[in-house]
């Protein structure tokens, strides 16, 4: 999968298009985690500092409600060609979340999540690793 991206299945009622993308080395990482946390969910809550990136966390740790919008899901057991990565047979799906306030600013935008080196918040479950999932956005080029 090098240089390539999974993109989230869509989960926004009336959409045909994904909103939200993994790297390949998001994905590689992410496959990891799930290994030693178990399943796992993207928060992006918005503010300033790490308030701003991507937060990763055991799924169900952080409660979501009215006040966010599930932006995609994906399914971590699948390759980008469509093949099975593992021999699970319940898949690895992993939801991204994010605060409806924080939407509305980014509703224009697609969102890939990345993986850099350095150190993210201590909440998040790649900070040990030495890594952090960050955003990277594009402008979207149809109404939304």
């Amino acid at each position: 999968m090098p240089g390539t991206r999974l993109d989230a299945a869509v989960t926004l009622p009336g959409e045909d298009f994904s909103r939200v993308a993994l790297t390949a080395e998001a994905v590689s990482l992410l496959r990891t985690l799930w290994d030693r946390h178990g399943p796992l969910m993207f928060h992006q809550s918005g503010g300033c500092c790490d308030g701003s990136a991507p937060m990763c966390y055991p799924s169900g740790e952080f409660l979501t409600g009215d006040s966010d919008v599930l932006l995609g899901q994906f399914d971590l057991s699948v390759d980008d060609g469509g093949g099975p990565v593992s021999a699970d047979d319940g898949g690895r799906p992993l939801e991204f979340w994010m605060s409806r306030e924080q939407f509305g600013y980014w509703s224009h935008t697609h969102l890939t999540v990345d993986v850099v080196d350095g150190r993210g918040s201590g909440f998040s479950v790649e900070a040990p690793e030495g890594k952090r999932f960050l955003i990277r956005s594009t402008l979207m080029d149809w109404p939304v």
